[in-house]
């Protein structure tokens, strides 16, 4: 196994958040790799965290996957540059009843994410298209869980998952320091069970781990 880098404000590695294997790690950095090759062409990410790749994007999408260990059939919403839909996807390579579903509207990131499944040899599907459209007309099976990233508000995001979550499916928000908020004002609306982690990137941040969604009557 290998302690997954993390860059330190003077640029020397370190290691933490727990162990991958070696596979793991070496697809990781075929990632990375290919994100910050076409970020010129598709601003993948934002400009300001370029050095910080491995701790902003890398580190904190792999709380995703470690939210719902059990989950092998994932569906990531609004996928961008694959985080952490990608990131999701390389923990479960190895995993063979695994799938994740990634949903992109944007056609060219559409193409990068199909590069990324590609190159590091983890299995996905990449759904171009918004998101309403794809979950309305979803023939792919059951789905364990949603995840989303810097993707919209929390009632926006109950709303756009809600084909998956009213058959079972569980989803995890990654969320700032104005999550207890938005959670205040999406229970206008929905009903859930929620259990809160700390970010193990920020701790100002939350992971937001929701199970049992329906919406209120209106």
């Amino acid at each position: 196994m290998s302690r997954l880098p993390v860059l330190n404000d003077s640029g020397q590695a370190v290691y933490k958040f727990g162990d991958v294997s070696r596979e793991t790690l070496d697809r990781l950095q075929i990632y990375v790799d290919l994100v910050l090759k076409w970020q010129p062409a598709q601003n993948l990410i934002a400009p300001s965290t370029i050095p910080d790749i491995w701790n902003r994007h890398i580190a904190d999408s792999l709380q995703t996957c470690w939210s719902f260990p059990e989950a092998r059939t994932w569906v990531d919403i609004g996928s961008g540059g694959g985080f952490p839909g990608i990131v999701t996807a390389i923990l479960l390579a190895d995993k063979q009843d695994a799938h994740v579903h990634l949903i992109e509207s944007n056609q060219r990131k559409a193409a990068f994410l199909r590069t990324a499944l590609r190159e590091t040899g983890a299995t996905g599907t990449v759904h171009p298209g918004r998101i309403e459209s794809v979950a309305k007309e979803w023939k792919h099976g059951a789905v364990d869980a949603v995840s989303a990233r810097a993707l919209a508000s929390l009632d926006q995001l109950f709303r756009l998952s809600e084909p998956f979550t009213t058959t079972g499916a569980k989803a995890v928000f990654h969320k700032g320091q104005d999550f207890q908020r938005e959670v205040d004002e999406a229970s206008d609306a929905w009903n859930f069970d929620l259990v809160k982690k700390e970010s193990l990137v920020d701790p100002m941040s939350r992971m937001l781990l929701f199970s049992n969604i329906s919406a209120r009557p209106r």
